[in-house]
């Protein structure tokens, strides 16, 4: 019985990462946007825009192999 309800709060828990995941990648996409816009421009992109992308692309990977890890745990209670 206590494996059902920890493969519960695993899936739980999986899934308010996927919808951090979500939730960070939409406002990463105007930082990358701005920068893909200075590529193609062939300009220097402003520096805030690059710090706001790695700030968010920092999050996305920490939240990813939090994920990962929950995902192995819940595999191994199967």
């Amino acid at each position: 019985m206590a494996n059902f309800f920890e493969k519960r709060k695993l899936k739980r828990e999986i899934k308010i990462c996927l919808d951090t995941i979500t939730e960070i990648e939409r406002r990463r996409s105007r930082s990358q946007s701005v920068l893909v816009q200075a590529v193609l421009m062939q300009s220097t992109p402003d520096q805030n825009d690059v710090e706001w992308f790695n700030k968010y692309t920092g999050e996305i990977t920490a939240c990813r192999n939090h994920m990962i890890e929950l995902q192995k745990k819940l595999k191994s209670l199967k």
